[in-house]
C-alpha cells in the first residue's frame, strides 16, 4: 500500500514564503529554546539574589544607513535609539552606580552610550529637529 501524499501547486514567489516562514519559525523556537537552557544551567533558586545570574536579549537597529532617509525614517531611528539609551540607562549606568555606592566588587561593563546623538537630534534650544521644524515654516519649503 502507498503512502498518501498531498500536492500543492504553488508559484516559485509562493514556495520562497513559505520557505522562509518555516525557517524562520524554527529559528525562533530555537533560538528561545537555546535562552532557556542557559538561563536553566545559570540558575540557582538558593543563590543569593546578588548572585542570580540570566541572559536577556534586547535587539533593536541602530540608525539605519540609507541612500536616501525621509524624515519618517529619521524619527524611526530616533525611537530606536531612544529606546536603546532607555535600556542602556536602567541595565548598565544605574546599576553600576548603585554597585559603586555598595561598595560591590564587580567588574565594569563597557558599553556605547549614545546620548549624544539623541541630543543633537532633539535636546533643545538647538538641534535637529528644532531646525528642521524652523525651515518649514518659510515659503516655498521643500524636503
Amino acid at each position: 500500500m502507498r503512502g498518501d501524499s498531498v500536492t500543492t501547486t504553488m508559484g516559485a514567489e509562493q514556495s520562497l514564503d513559505v520557505r522562509d516562514a518555516l525557517v524562520k519559525g524554527i529559528y525562533g523556537r530555537m533560538f528561545i529554546w537555546i535562552v532557556e537552557k542557559i538561563n536553566k544551567a545559570i540558575f540557582s533558586p538558593k543563590a543569593d539574589k546578588s548572585q542570580y545570574m540570566s541572559i536577556g536579549v534586547l535587539d533593536i537597529f541602530g540608525f539605519e544607513n540609507f541612500d536616501k532617509n525621509s524624515f519618517e525614517q529619521l524619527c524611526i531611528n530616533y525611537a530606536n535609539e531612544a529606546l536603546q539609551q532607555f535600556f542602556i540607562r536602567h541595565i548598565f549606568k544605574l546599576e553600576q552606580e548603585e554597585y559603586n555606592l555598595e561598595a560591590i566588587n564587580w567588574q565594569h561593563i563597557e558599553f556605547v552610550d549614545n546620548q549624544d546623538a539623541l541630543d543633537l537630534i532633539a535636546v533643545k534650544p538647538l538641534n535637529i529637529i528644532s531646525l528642521i521644524d524652523e525651515e518649514s515654516r518659510f515659503p516655498k519649503v521643500n524636503d
